[in-house]
């Protein structure tokens, strides 16, 4: 009997989310956290969040994300946003990336809305 070969990497969520923070890091994404929502979302157990400096490079961080996702082998539900560049979500099934302008990033405040989250230490210091 022939094993199954298996399609998707495993990796546990957290790790996940701090591997999908580097990779924005690495593309100069601005102001990047990383959120545990288990228990508090029906949706996702976490999100990392970031913000671009422009439209195009809204785009760019969400390709690179993409390449990084089909590179490892991980897990990706769907994107919407990225035509306009302004926010883009990314659904990598237990991480959900969010992807801002400075403005909208203001305005939705998705920190805010998931303030109960537990913030998930990054292998790097926001100023870096």
């Amino acid at each position: 009997m022939q094993k199954v070969k298996e399609l998707h990497r495993t990796i546990s969520t957290t790790d996940k989310a701090k591997t999908v923070a580097t990779w924005l890091r690495d593309k100069k994404a601005i102001d990047i956290i990383a959120l545990d929502v288990r228990g508090i979302s029906p949706i996702t157990e976490s999100l990392v969040v970031a913000t671009a400096s422009s439209v195009r490079h809204a785009q760019g961080l969400a390709n690179h994300i993409l390449d990084k996702v089909s590179e490892e082998k991980l897990e990706y539900l769907g994107m919407e946003g990225s035509q306009q560049g302004s926010w883009i979500l990314i659904d990598l099934n237990d991480v959900l990336v969010h992807i801002f302008q400075t403005d909208n990033r203001q305005f939705y405040n998705i920190e805010g809305l998931w303030s109960e989250g537990t913030p998930i230490e990054l292998p790097f210091h926001a100023d870096d």
